[in-house]
């Protein structure tokens, strides 16, 4: 148990790092509201745990950019219509905001801000530079999108925080199936072999592009993260590259000098670890499960 949770000046400016966030991205939440409504997924998840991490959420989900990414339609989807080159930190705060909407916010407030995305989604259509027609509402991305996200975040954890089980895995993936089909993302991996199965039959489709380069510059300068941690952002983003499957690296072209360095994976360990020990009271995680009427440090003691 965590008698002062913020014990520092690390740990204020973080939290108010965190109350910054909740407020940007154009969406207001409270998730400490209302009381007593459970979210998609229960305090005791696999999903809780896992997205509470600060450190962890930022590289899994560079990781899982890198392979949507590596998906023609996919890339041309996101870069063609959003303002992530023009305006990567308001993106990136909206896209990390509506995550932990996901995973911590109550039932109702998360199925309300899902058909919003599906109705931004519903726009969003067109070509890649070869000619292949593509549309964000197509099953097939969806589940790419899906799986591609649940595998960064769970593989940066694990890799980086404090390192999950086979058995971890599969109840994650059987925990997204609640807002998988909310997103319209039928046929998500639901275990640990469904996942490794879609991403063998989604190799083939894979190719490199510029853009993955480009994306990997904007990921190390933008000013993404709360001023304690900028000065490891760099970092962060080879930690990325280091947890993306062997062969789709292969494929993009990051070859050695793209991942971490052996001192830079020491000093990535023990930032993650550090941060799963800190409660942030105005974090996402901190507030849903007050409106649970749970302690702040609950997601934070000993299993």
């Amino acid at each position: 148990m965590f008698d002062t949770p913020l014990a520092g000046p690390i740990e204020a400016r973080l939290d108010s790092a965190a109350k910054a966030f909740l407020d940007g991205g154009g969406l207001r939440v409270d998730f400490s509201e209302p009381k007593g409504e459970p979210a998609l997924v229960g305090p005791d998840s696999v999903s809780w745990r896992v997205f509470k991490n600060p450190v962890s959420l930022f590289i899994g989900g560079v990781a899982a950019v890198l392979l949507e990414f590596a998906e023609p339609r996919v890339r041309s989807g996101v870069w063609d219509h959003s303002t992530f080159r023009q305006d990567p930190v308001t993106r990136l705060k909206r896209t990390g905001l509506a995550a932990m909407v996901t995973v911590y916010g109550a039932r109702s407030v998360a199925e309300q801000m899902i058909e919003g995305v599906n109705r931004r989604h519903a726009r969003v259509a067109g070509a890649t530079p070869s000619g292949e027609p593509y549309s964000a509402t197509d099953p097939e991305l969806l589940r790419w999108v899906q799986a591609t996200a649940s595998y960064g975040f769970l593989e940066a954890y694990s890799a980086y925080v404090s390192p999950l089980t086979d058995a971890d895995r599969n109840r994650y993936y059987a925990e997204s199936q609640a807002s998988a089909a909310l997103y319209g993302a039928a046929g998500a991996p639901a275990s640990l072999d469904e996942q490794k199965a879609l991403f063998a039959r989604m190799l083939p489709r894979l190719e490199p592009s510029g853009i993955v380069f480009e994306f990997l510059q904007i990921m190390k300068k933008a000013p993404a993260l709360p001023q304690p941690l900028q000065l490891s952002q760099h970092s962060f983003v080879r930690a990325a590259v280091d947890i993306t499957p062997p062969e789709v690296r292969a494929i993009l072209g990051l070859g050695r000098r793209y991942g971490l360095r052996p001192f830079e994976a020491r000093v990535v360990r023990r930032m993650g670890r550090r941060a799963d020990r800190i409660v942030l009271r105005s974090a996402p995680a901190a507030q849903a499960c007050r409106r649970l009427g749970l302690p702040e440090d609950y997601l934070y003691r000993p299993c």
